[in-house]
């Protein structure tokens, strides 16, 4: 084992990813004889043990210590070498504070959600793996370990998304994650492979050190026709695989539909795990995406997109979970245009403030689930804020921390995407970047209220059969609720004033020499410079302000005063509303371009060549009619009569012995 001369210790590095493996592995294989209490016990115990080890690293990390090794070798062909080692810097703390603190709240709040559930414990060993995948992700030192924390993280996505696997939807959705991201995947490993390749190695700090000496001999090649840099080829493979993995248009199309998962793995995919694999890995390859502007240009556009789109489709959705999804494909977008803009940390930081805002979400939005008796549709709820006062008290919170309302934690984040997007200059995909980021603020606080307002406000449209079972939910349940708000409050705060992350000089600021920047690309010292003029940097930075006011007093109109509006709008705009109801129509249209053609040469094979060609041709016609006829010419020679067989045996010997006589 190689070890850094830091202070990190290599034991505690290990203990956090395998206390989640152990307690998934012993929960799967002996769930069935244990009970609920002793399940939930062994699996949220191992994952709280883990953030608070995690909170122990980082408190070191910040300290200066740090650690880069390798464990022990996984694979070795000729000259082909996989190691199993760590990167523990200050982009892999963050994130595993992360993923381990918003694992650990989900996991309490499942014991109250999943009370009773036959699939109780796998459940459990479920998420468990899924926080394990996703710390490997994230503490590899080197390209093969994060391909395969990032395949398990797929894995068991399936496995949670498809938990209800007796409902027919359950089972679609999950196929649907599967497929589309392995399309996503099959890029990805292009771009890992493609870096083995040229740099003949897996390992992060290898590749990253010959980055500029390999972009200085300007190896290109040819792709579909197109010449390009060997760099950009590697970077927009590696980006495919963050499209799919982070829902990014065209392959987001699995994001909303991962909701027929319970509302816990609703939470953990969308917030600290499975989504933010994408934005992670591209900031973690900084050092390759600074040396291709194609390659930052295309995260942009593709970001910024999906932030806007995304957006628009939230705005007349009716399934209290899809609002939200829709919320979180959008907000990725965000991550990725500030990563395309070369903010790199912003990007980490609007993630680190996602991770909790949206957690609190999808929990109190569960929360809400839980007490109407499973019905997710908007129009059958209203007036919940007398019944579920912290429920309410937290989903308010998390809903000013996603519209950026200050000095909620949304607003941090958010807001240095916006200015770091308007200040960068990237030509017409930085303009509409720069409106994509604006718009979306406002249309992001309309949704989002309306959401609020529907739920918890407007008339009483519980059904009555229900009403009787509405009422707050158990401490088990709204505790992770209350942990979770501290964090949507602060953690944008603590961002910007305790730890630094929007400094200037990236090596001076919180991440250090973790993200590289080229001095020409930061929008960051772009900032600070743009400061001297008052007027512009008043109104980049009230601009989204006013914007989510704006959203948000819409919707109060809308849905809290003139609740009859909404109907006659819609009514008025029938096409648009149905245009955006339908989702932009992306999965009629990928079924007309991939799955209706699919179906047919699946079909046209099957009868043409299965059926008419091999079964009634080559194989009925031909051997099997030759192995028929064989037969019966061989049966004529079974007469059953001894003296038949004794002449043959005779006339056997007979040709023997004559065959040896002339031989010799």
């Amino acid at each position: 084992m190689q070890e850094s001369a830091m202070m990190l210790n290599s034991t505690e590095l290990l203990a956090i990813p395998l206390l989640p493996l152990l307690a998934a592995l012993t929960v799967g294989i002996f769930g069935w004889a244990l009970k609920e209490k002793l399940s939930h016990s062994i699996t949220s115990g191992s994952v709280i043990l883990a953030a608070l080890l995690s909170v122990h690293v980082f408190m070191q990390v910040l300290d200066g210590a740090s650690f880069y090794g390798n464990f022990w070798t996984w694979m070795v062909s000729d000259h082909f070498i996989v190691p199993v080692g760590m990167m523990i810097d200050r982009l892999t703390a963050i994130m595993m504070i992360v993923v381990t603190i918003v694992s650990a709240c989900v996991h309490i709040y499942t014991i109250g959600y999943m009370h009773g559930d036959p699939g109780y414990s796998r459940f459990f060993s479920y998420i468990s793996g899924f926080t394990f995948s996703m710390l490997v992700l994230v503490m590899g030192n080197n390209f093969f370990t994060l391909f395969f924390g990032w395949e398990a993280v797929g894995l068991v996505s399936y496995l949670l998304i498809g938990f209800w696997f007796k409902r027919e939807s359950a089972i679609f959705a999950s196929l649907k994650a599967f497929v589309v991201n392995r399309v996503g995947d099959f890029g990805f490993l292009i771009g890992v492979l493609g870096i083995w390749y040229y740099f003949g190695s897996f390992d992060y700090r290898t590749v990253f050190d010959m980055v500029p000496a390999f972009v200085e001999k300007g190896a290109t090649l040819s792709f579909m026709g197109w010449q390009m840099t060997a760099i950009t080829f590697i970077c927009l493979s590696l980006f495919v695989g963050a499209m799919g993995k982070s829902g990014q248009v065209p392959l987001h199309v699995w994001l909303p539909d991962s909701m027929e998962g319970p509302t816990p793995i609703s939470a953990l995919i969308h917030a600290a795990t499975m989504v933010t694999a994408g934005v992670f890995m591209v900031a973690r390859c900084s050092p390759m995406f600074e040396y291709s502007d194609t390659a930052l240009a295309a995260v942009t556009l593709v970001g910024a997109i999906t932030a806007w789109m995304c957006a628009t489709i939230g705005l007349v959705q009716n399934d209290i979970k899809r609002v939200i999804a829709y919320s979180t494909c959008s907000q990725l977008g965000y991550m990725f245009v500030a990563c395309g803009v070369s903010a790199y940390s912003i990007g980490i930081f609007h993630l680190m403030t996602h991770a909790f805002f949206k957690a609190l979400l999808f929990l109190a939005a569960g929360s809400v689930i839980h007490a109407v008796m499973a019905d997710q549709d908007l129009r059958r709820m209203g007036q919940l804020k007398k019944y579920m006062p912290i429920t309410y008290a937290t989903m308010l919170i998390a809903a000013l921390a996603l519209s950026g309302v200050p000095p909620f934690a949304g607003f941090w984040s958010k807001d240095l995407i916006i200015e770091a997007t308007m200040v960068r200059d990237m030509g017409w995909v930085g303009n509409f970047a720069s409106f994509a980021v604006l718009s979306a603020v406002f249309m992001t606080a309309f949704y989002t209220f309306r959401m609020f307002f529907l739920t918890f406000h407007n008339s009483d449209r519980v059904p009555a059969a229900t009403k009787p079972h509405v009422h707050e939910s158990p401490r088990v349940i709204t505790i992770p609720l209350m942990i979770l708000a501290v964090g949507a409050l602060a953690t944008g705060a603590w961002g910007v004033l305790g730890l630094d992350i929007a400094n200037p000089e990236i090596a001076e600021g919180y991440f250090g020499h973790a993200l590289f920047v080229l001095d020409a690309h930061n929008p960051l010292m772009m900032i600070a410079e743009e400061g001297g003029d008052e007027a512009w940097y008043h109104f980049i930075f009230t601009m989204p302000f006013w914007l989510a006011m704006s959203g948000i007093g819409l919707a109060y109109v809308m849905y809290f005063r003139e609740t009859p509006l909404p109907a006659r709008m819609a009514a008025a705009a029938k096409p648009l509303h149905a245009f955006l109801l339908n989702k932009w129509y992306w999965d009629e249209l990928f079924e007309r371009t991939f799955m209706l053609p699919a179906q047919w040469l699946g079909n046209t094979l099957w009868q043409k060549a299965d059926l008419a060609v091999i079964d009634k041709g080559i194989i009925h016609g031909g051997i099997i009619n030759s192995i028929r006829v064989g037969a019966e010419r061989m049966r004529q020679l079974q007469t059953g009569m001894v003296y038949h067989y004794a002449f043959a045996m005779v006339i056997g010997v007979f040709g023997l012995l004559s065959y040896l006589l002339l031989k010799a």
